[in-house]
Parts: structure tokens; sequence; C-alpha cells
């Protein structure tokens, strides 16, 4: 406790970083006028539709949940859904075009705001914590809930 930035160990690094990170996405969500739920939302759509199941597991959140979220965003005109080709009982969300250019204005300025928080690293430095972060991720099979800035 009290430790500087300088000598975190990892769990206090990672735990720390998460609620700096979280705290970014709170603040882009408000300025664009979203929950936190719905940014996350439609950055997980700019990737690709989804079924309500697959989109229900990499959000985290129950169906009942998932369904009100998704009814706010259809409301909002942000999403639609759109029956499944090879399932008639099941549907696909996706984005509609003014969501997706909500998406996209809002996951530029929330991955400019994450960025700044690695300002201070060098090139280098920033090139080791992407590839570790990296290894994190993928090893705890971290869902696709947020693209990499050079896929998008």
């Amino acid at each position: 406790m009290g430790k500087s930035g300088a000598d975190l160990g990892v769990v206090a690094g990672l735990v720390r970083a998460s609620f700096l990170v979280n705290a970014v996405y709170t603040e882009s969500a408000r300025e664009y006028g979203l929950t936190v739920q719905q940014g996350q939302l439609l950055c997980v759509l700019m990737g690709r539709p989804y079924g309500m199941g697959d989109l229900g597991a990499t959000l985290g959140l129950e169906k009942s949940s998932l369904t009100g979220l998704v009814d706010r965003a259809v409301r909002r005109g942000l999403v639609r859904r759109a029956p499944d080709p090879d399932d008639r009982r099941a549907v696909h969300v996706l984005l509609t075009p003014e969501g997706r250019e909500l998406a996209e204005d809002f996951y530029a300025a929330t991955c400019r705001r994450v960025d700044d928080l690695a300002a201070r690293l060098s090139p280098p430095e920033r090139d080791r914590l992407g590839a570790l972060l990296g290894t994190i991720v993928r090893e705890n099979e971290a869902p696709t809930v947020f693209l990499d800035t050079l896929q998008a």
C-alpha cells in the first residue's frame, strides 16, 4: 500500500491500470451520451454482427441484461436486429449507419485517451508493454471487446 507506480507488482499494476482504463472509458462514454455498456456494445459490434448468445458471452451479460441493453440501443437507432440466415429462431445484432458512425467516433476518442495513459513511455517501452499485455490477453482468452487500433 502506498507504493509509487515505479515499484508496483504485477497484481497492483494491472488492477490500478484497469481502474485508469475504466475511468477513461467512462469519461468517453459520458461525453458521447452513452453508458459504459452501450460503448462496449458498439465497440464489439464494430468488428462484426453477433448473435445474442455470443454477444452475451463476449460482454459477460446475462440474457435479460443483454436484451435490455440491445432494446435501448435499438430505440436509439444505434443497432438493429436481423434474422439469422441459419436459424429462424435466432437474430443477429448489427450496427445501423448512425450506430457505426457513433461507434467509430467513440472508439477513436477512447483510443486517443487510453493511448495518452502511456504517453511518457518510450517507443521501445510501449512495444514491450503491448507485447506483454498481448500475451496476457491471449493466454487468458480475453474476449475481443475492443479492437486493436492497428486493425481499426
